[in-house]
């Protein structure tokens, strides 16, 4: 199971698309880059996605705009330390930290998109 997050266009509801290809990956990803801001990330993180960014975890943002995620992202990040696992599903903080770290940069990609998932 995961928390598929899109960052979606405040007027149309879609997924916001952009020019150029991205390589940001998080527990599922397109080969070669997406230009979709979509991101995948284990309900295995749900632990210490609390811990980073409090009660309602990674749904802290639904419904922020990618610039209004941004320092909270930013916060969360900081509250976690850079022990890294080679397995992704591992419930490791520098695992989330990393996946934190790549919803900063679609957020960067998209600041007028609103965050939708689960």
């Amino acid at each position: 199971m995961s928390y598929d997050i899109d960052l979606l266009d405040p007027y149309l509801g879609q997924v916001i698309e952009v020019k150029e290809k991205h390589n940001i990956a998080g527990g599922t990803y397109e080969v070669g880059g997406s230009t979709s801001l979509s991101f995948n990330i284990t309900w295995n993180y749900a632990s210490n996605l609390v811990k980073a960014l409090g009660s309602q975890g990674i749904r802290t943002i639904y419904g922020m705009t990618g610039a209004e995620s941004i320092p909270v992202l930013d916060a969360g990040i900081a509250k976690l330390n850079d022990y890294t696992s080679d397995d992704y599903w591992e419930n490791a903080e520098g695992n989330v930290k990393r996946a934190l770290q790549g919803l900063k940069s679609l957020a960067i990609l998209g600041p007028t998109g609103i965050w939708d998932g689960d």
